[in-house]
């Protein structure tokens, strides 16, 4: 049985990646707005799966975006049907502010491939393929836990990497979807704020070079086992 998925962008650079086939072969067929132009009028209770992406922009500059307070009242709307979520990164963030948690901007803007430690309840969780396994980092914004939430994963950076609430929302702070090309055309993109951040170019790319393979991995496998979930409970 196919069903929908609404994926929102907010840049076209910070794409599905990796996580598309998935979605492809688990019979989905895609619908990419960009949250930017997007009215936001369809019925949130009304699509099967809502995918939300990365984003230069954070939460709390609604003053400046006004598309984020739209698109973030549709996610508390959609939340209230407990209809299937998948948050990556300012989507993890944006889902948590919906929910009612404080979104920030924290101490450290992390860049690279880092280790995330799943929670004993992460351990049991989709996210736990990511244990002992480097997954890439783009964010200088935290958030607090939502109540009712799960929560998944941490890092040595940051308490709140991962959380669920229940089996219909996913939130992740990395970033499992991207591929060797995304992550070039980021660093390529952001030369300047990147080495601003104290970050060296050819250190990143060598850090692709040896943990991207085994983070694609985890994040196939992360993204399939949380679907058949949605499955087992429709």
């Amino acid at each position: 049985m196919r069903r929908r998925a609404l994926v929102v962008q907010h840049d076209p650079t910070i794409h599905l990646g990796n996580l598309e086939q998935v979605l492809i072969e688990a019979h989905y067929d895609l619908t990419v707005v960009d949250a930017r132009h997007y009215a936001f009028d369809e019925r949130p209770e009304d699509v099967d799966l809502v995918v939300v992406l990365g984003n230069d922009h954070g939460v709390y500059e609604k003053n400046d975006h006004p598309y984020i307070a739209r698109e973030e009242a549709w996610l508390a709307a959609r939340a209230a049907h407990e209809r299937p979520t998948l948050g990556v990164c300012f989507g993890a963030q944006i889902m948590a502010s919906a929910l009612g948690a404080e979104v920030y901007r924290g101490d450290e803007t992390v860049v690279g491939f880092r280790v995330v430690t799943p929670t004993p309840a992460g351990q049991s969780s989709p996210v736990r393929f990511f244990s002992d396994v480097p997954v890439m980092q783009w964010h200088g914004d935290t958030f607090t836990l939502p109540a009712g939430a799960t929560h998944l994963a941490g890092s040595s950076e940051y308490a709140n990497e991962a959380f669920a609430v229940d089996d219909w929302a996913l939130a992740v702070q990395f970033h499992p979807e991207t591929t060797p090309e995304m992550h070039e055309r980021w660093l390529s993109d952001s030369r300047e704020w990147v080495e601003s951040a104290g970050y060296d170019m050819e250190a990143l790319r060598r850090e692709r070079e040896e943990h991207s393979d085994a983070m694609q991995e985890a994040s196939r496998a992360m993204l399939t086992e949380w679907l058949a979930n949605l499955e087992k409970k429709r």
